[in-house]
This record gives structure tokens, C-alpha cells and sequence, in this order.
């Protein structure tokens, strides 16, 4: 009855609005109760829809004995049983306001709590993390959206764990309004353990010997579901295939063996790609690009880019051996030329790089060995050298959304050494370490922070080229001055960089649009040789775009302290925050 009256009340509302006295804005107020409950108590208030549109007094009146049903019934989802609530109506700057004074009452505790699971899943680590994490736990408050996504792991553990056919037997939560105490009872009957099949791929461009590497389990292994996501990851992260549907086939006659039906549809093979950008470190330009995402049967790739901008000639091949498995392995080899101008440097190198990928630990884990040789100019000094090295690094990102995260981290950590050759113009060893992390501060804005760090041991610094020293400054580094125009100077006072690197960053941005927004960041640091140290600190303020092809960054930015000349800079960038 209570709902069909709101209903009815919230119709007449619908159909009549404007038909008594004058309409108003419409705004909701409720207290008396904490902040994330006062929300759920909101989304559940018919009243609530009617918030920001006109609304006449008359008919947000009829709606007010409805509201306050409603916001009773809303809080015994979160254990209020004898809450209270009186709305009235008041106007407010000529807005018509409805407030609900709210007596939540005394929570219904939870005085016992019998979860069990019958049968092999009790023995499986998943299931008892479930079970230990069920909550509300004794004595807490019974929070039925709580106990309902507990309930819900259980049962996604067990799926997860194999037990497909397992049946919840007991169900039950049982609540004295008279001693604010609540019961629960929950069972389940986990039935046979299921084990995987074999995996049977649909014809494609690649032999089935081929597709089984990316298979993470052999026939007979205990069935998860977890494998199953890895598996369809694989195959789409591989490049190879337009779509992958991975599909289990659980037998209704009882047979606990699964097989696996893969369904691929080949891509496109070959992709050519084009662009002009502009950035305020390396000026307006063009990158094309070429890649042949299989070249033979075993699933080797190419991929080729040249980048023409008015500071930068860049040019890159590199040819990739994919070994499919769990751990992504792969071996690269790469050749670039880069032809780069700074305010700080010139440098003409090339480079050649054999290098393995695989994933390690929950990092990307590379391994390679780089040859560098070119000419430089550094101020005033000019150079030339060879270097053979070795580099080693752990990378690992997590966001909740690649294109816009409002929550997640990359971090990289990484080291060099070269050791003395025929062919070496000097030795060094050095580490390196940087992260991102982003969170959500409210539904528009987030803070972002950075911060690296990097030191280098090396014989003789001057043969170096500008690639292997460290700079700060410009867009994705110290803003408010000019790309690499911060690091140590030699006595002519040319910025030459350092051997060390401290840097870091502080951004705060909101969105007052779907796609536009503003922020406002300090960055902070130095590239210094030695223990020569000096703090650079830049400030400002930014415009944001969310565009198609990323996140448009425009900063005004200005230097508050350094020892260096600088004035007001505008910086420009495109790209991923993380």
C-alpha cells in the first residue's frame, strides 16, 4: 500500500505540476544521519528526483508523508528498524526546500553468525578467505548491502575455485526489533570439485599447436575461473585477434570435466598510423608508423615509426619474438636514430637493442643490452662516444580506468651498468626509480602526485651523450621552465646535467564539465652532480580536455624559487596520466 500511494502521489505531482501556486526549485535536505548513509537514504527517497526542477508547494506537501516511509524503510537496510523521521517544508532564497529530521534509533546488532560451507570447498584457501572476510561480523551492524556482497564472494569463490554446481542450502538473517539483535544462518553445499578439459580453439591464422601456449592449465587441472579470464587477457593483449570469446562448457548430465571452446576472429594484420601533435619541449610534428602484427606462423611482429618534429628526428624498427605463456615472454630487437636539439644540447645518436620482456611477480620485468654511438653538443663542449651497457627494470601500473583513471599507480625501477670494453668510452652504474599515483578527491576532481629519483656512478662524465644524463624541466618535468634547463654547469655556465635526479610533483584538478576542467600543481626538484644540490620549484594553474584521443594538458606555469633565469612559461601535453 505504502508504495502504490507514493506512486500515485508522485503521478498526480507528474501531471498536475504548475497547477497550484507558483513552482520553485526544488532542494532535499535530510539529517541527522553520517554522510554515506544519508546518501543511501537519498537514492531511495522519491522526493529526491524532483531535486534542481520546479515543484509547487502544494504538491511537494502530498509528497511529504510518502518521504518519511521511505527513508524509514531505506534505513533498515543499515539496521535502524525504529528510526524516525519528520519532513517539513521551508523556503529558502526563493527555492522550495523539503528537510527531514532523522532519529536513526538504536542499530540491530549482530548477535550470532553460523556461515559454513559442506563438502572439499571448506579446504580451498579462496573459499575460507570468503568466510573470514564475511561481515558484518558479531557485534557490528547489520548492514544488509554488507551481508549481501558477502554472500556474493562466498559464492564467486567457490565458482572461482571449481565447485560449479555448489548450492546455497541456508539462508537466513533473523531480527528482534525488541532486542536490536539480528541472527544469521548461511550454508552451502559445495557438491564435486570441476576440472578443466582440454581447450579447443576455433580455426584462425595460427596452428592449434601455437594457440595452446597461451593455455595456462593441462587437462585435468582443477577448473577456474580466474585461468579462463587469463587466457581471454592473453589472447587480446597478443595483438593477434580482433576478438577472443572464451566459453566453458559445464555439462548438465554431471560429467565435472569442463573443455573450453575458444571462438577467434583474426585482425587486421597490417595497421599504419598517423599523427601531428604539438609539445612545447620538442615543437609542432608529424609520427607515422607501420606495424605488421604477425609476420609468420609462430607470431612474430614489426613495427616501424619515424618522428619528424622542429627539435626532434627520430627513426625506430624493432622486430618481436613472442613466446605466448603465462609469464607474456618475448625477445625484441631494435635500431633507432635521434637526431635531438635543446636549449641545453645537441646530440646525434644510434642505438641497437637485443632485450627480453616477460612478466615477473606481478611486474613487467625487462632485460636488455643497449650499443649507443653518436656525436653531442652540450653548451659549449662537443663530444663524441660508444658505449656498450646493460639495463634492467620492473615496471607495474594499476588504474581503474587506462583513459581517465580516478584511482591506481604506475612504478618503475630500473638500473644501468657499463662495464670497461674495447669498445667503451667510459663506464658507469646507476639506478633509477619513479611513480605515479592518482586518486579521486569527490565525483569531479582528483589529486595526482609524481616524484623520481635517479643517481649514477660514472669514470669520466664528459663522455656521456645527453641521453644518459639527467635533466629536469619542461612539460612532464619541473614546469615553469624550459625542457632540460635545469642540471649542473660547467664554467662557461652551460647546463651540461648530472648524475643525480630528485624530482617531484603535486596536482590537484576538477572537472566542472563532462570533459573540461581546471588544476593547479607545484613541481619541484633538481639535476645536480655531486652533492650540489639546489631546490628549482615552479607553480601554476591548467586547463584540461578530455578529447578523444586523450587528456589535453594547457599550463601556465612560473618559476617561485630557483637560482636559474626564468620567466612565464605555457606548457602543452597529451597523453595518459599514468
Amino acid at each position: 500500500m505504502r508504495q502504490r500511494d507514493t506512486i500515485i502521489a508522485v503521478s498526480f505531482a507528474l501531471l498536475t505540476s504548475g497547477a497550484f501556486g507558483a513552482a520553485a526549485s526544488f532542494e532535499l535536505e535530510i539529517n541527522g544521519l553520517r554522510h554515506e548513509i544519508e546518501q543511501s537514504v537519498r537514492a531511495n527517497v522519491t522526493l529526491g528526483q524532483f531535486v534542481g526542477r520546479e515543484l509547487s508547494e502544494p504538491h511537494a506537501r502530498r509528497l511529504l508523508a510518502p518521504a518519511e516511509g521511505e527513508i524509514r524503510l531505506a534505513l533498515e537496510a543499515h539496521g535502524f528498524y525504529d528510526a524516525s523521521a519528520v519532513g517539513r517544508l521551508e523556503t529558502h532564497s526563493g527555492n522550495l526546500r523539503a528537510i527531514f529530521d532523522v532519529t536513526p534509533g538504536k542499530p540491530v546488532l549482530v548477535q550470532s553468525s553460523d556461515v559454513r560451507v559442506a563438502g572439499d570447498a571448506e579446504r580451498t584457501a579462496a573459499v575460507q578467505r570468503a568466510i573470514g572476510e564475511f561481515v558484518p561480523r558479531l557485534r557490528q551492524r547489520l548492514d544488509h548491502e554488507l551481508y549481501e556482497a558477502s554472500k556474493t564472494a562466498i559464492q564467486n569463490a567457490l565458482a572461482e575455485s571449481g565447485f560449479l554446481g555448489a548450492e546455497l542450502r541456508t539462508h537466513r538473517v533473523e531480527v528482534t526489533s525488541a532486542s536490536h539483535s539480528a541472527a544469521i544462518d548461511l550454508s552451502w553445499d559445495s557438491g564435486p570439485r570441476y576440472r578443466f578439459g582440454e581447450a579447443r580453439f576455433s580455426e584462425a591464422q595460427f596452428s592449434p599447436e601455437f594457440l595452446q601456449r597461451f593455455v595456462g592449465w593441462q587437462p585435468g587441472d582443477y577448473f577456474s575461473s580466474e585461468r579462463l579470464i587469463d587466457l581471454q587477457r592473453q589472447l587480446v593483449q597478443a595483438d593477434y585477434f580482433a576478438s577472443a570469446i572464451v566459453q566453458p562448457r559445464v555439462s548438465k548430465n554431471g560429467d565435472t570435466t569442463v573443455p573450453v571452446d575458444v571462438d577467434l576472429t583474426p585482425a587486421k594484420r597490417t595497421i599504419y598510423t598517423g599523427s601531428i601533435y604539438a609539445s612545447t619541449d620538442t615543437g609542432a610534428g608529424v609520427k607515422l608508423g607501420v606495424e605488421r602484427r604477425w609476420i609468420n606462423s609462430r607470431g612474430h611482429k614489426f613495427r616501424g615509426t619515424v618522428d619528424i618534429a622542429q627539435r626532434l628526428q627520430a627513426a625506430e624498427l624493432t622486430y618481436g619474438i613472442p613466446l605466448p605463456g603465462r609469464d607474456r615472454h618475448s625477445y625484441n630487437i631494435g635500431a633507432s636514430y635521434r637526431d635531438e636539439t635543446t636549449d641545453s644540447s645537441v646530440s646525434r645518436t644510434e642505438k641497437l637493442v637485443l632485450g627480453e620482456t616477460r612478466e615477473w611477480q606481478g611486474f613487467t620485468r625487462t632485460l636488455s643490452v643497449q650499443f649507443l654511438s653518436g656525436d653531442f653538443e652540450i653548451g659549449s663542449e662537443r663530444g663524441n662516444s660508444t658505449l656498450l651497457f646493460a639495463e634492467a627494470g620492473l615496471a607495474r601500473s594499476r588504474s581503474n580506468d587506462p583513459a581517465f583513471p580516478t584511482r591506481g599507480y604506475s612504478v618503475y625501477l630500473g638500473g644501468r651498468v657499463a662495464p670497461a670494453s674495447a669498445v667503451a668510452s667510459t663506464t658507469f652504474a646507476g639506478v633509477g626509480f619513479r611513480a605515479k599515483w592518482v586518486r579521486n578527491l569527490g565525483r569531479e576532481s582528483r589529486v595526482l602526485l609524481r616524484a623520481a629519483a635517479a643517481a649514477m656512478e660514472v669514470d669520466d662524465f664528459d663522455q656521456l651523450p645527453p641521453e644518459l644524463r639527467f635533466f629536469c624541466g619542461g612539460d612532464r618535468s619541473i614546469r615553469g621552465f624550459d625542457f632540460q634547463s635545469i642540471g649542473s654547469v660547467n664554467s662557461a655556465g652551460d647546463v651540461i646535467g648530472g648524475n643525480n635526479k630528485i624530482e617531484g610533483s603535486i596536482e590537484v584538478d576538477h572537472y566542472f564539465d563532462s570533459d573540461w576542467g581546471v588544476a593547479a600543481f607545484v613541481d619541484a626538484g633538481d639535476a645536480f652532480r655531486g652533492n650540489d644540490f639546489s631546490l628549482n620549484v615552479g607553480a601554476g594553474l591548467g586547463l584540461r580536455w578530455k578529447s578523444p584521443v586523450g587528456v589535453l594538458r594547457l599550463d601556465f606555469a612560473f618559476p617561485v624559487q630557483t637560482d636559474l633565469d626564468g620567466s612565464f612559461r605555457i606548457h602543452l601535453t597529451m597523453g595518459p596520466d599514468l
